[in-house]
């Protein structure tokens, strides 16, 4: 991966944060550092170990579904920042897709 390539105000945008350009300039240094961390990350051999969910057995992690109440939803689009009819309207967020 090319960490040069990622634009910290892209990510923002993405993410519908509004940074200024201090905020920019000190995020930026540091999601290069990330993105090298993952990179050293991916880098180590695990051939011959098993994937995992858990650094540790878990026994007993599911629990019988049961109904409870919710919110209803009215409540649930209420800060929505687009509606359709009782849907959420959302922005296009798959570049070069097919529409």
């Amino acid at each position: 991966m090319n960490t040069s390539k990622i634009d910290v105000a892209y990510v923002a945008e993405l993410a519908r944060l509004e940074l200024t350009d201090e905020e920019k300039a000190v995020f930026q240094p540091q999601l290069e550092n990330i993105v090298k961390y993952v990179e050293k990350i991916a880098s180590v051999n695990v051939d011959g170990v098993p994937p995992t969910l858990h650094g540790h057995t878990v026994v007993n992690a599911l629990r019988e579904d049961e109904v409870r109440p919710s919110m209803s939803r009215d409540e649930a689009l209420a800060n929505a920042p687009g509606r359709t009819g009782d849907e959420f309207l959302l922005p296009k967020i798959v570049e070069g897709a097919e529409s």
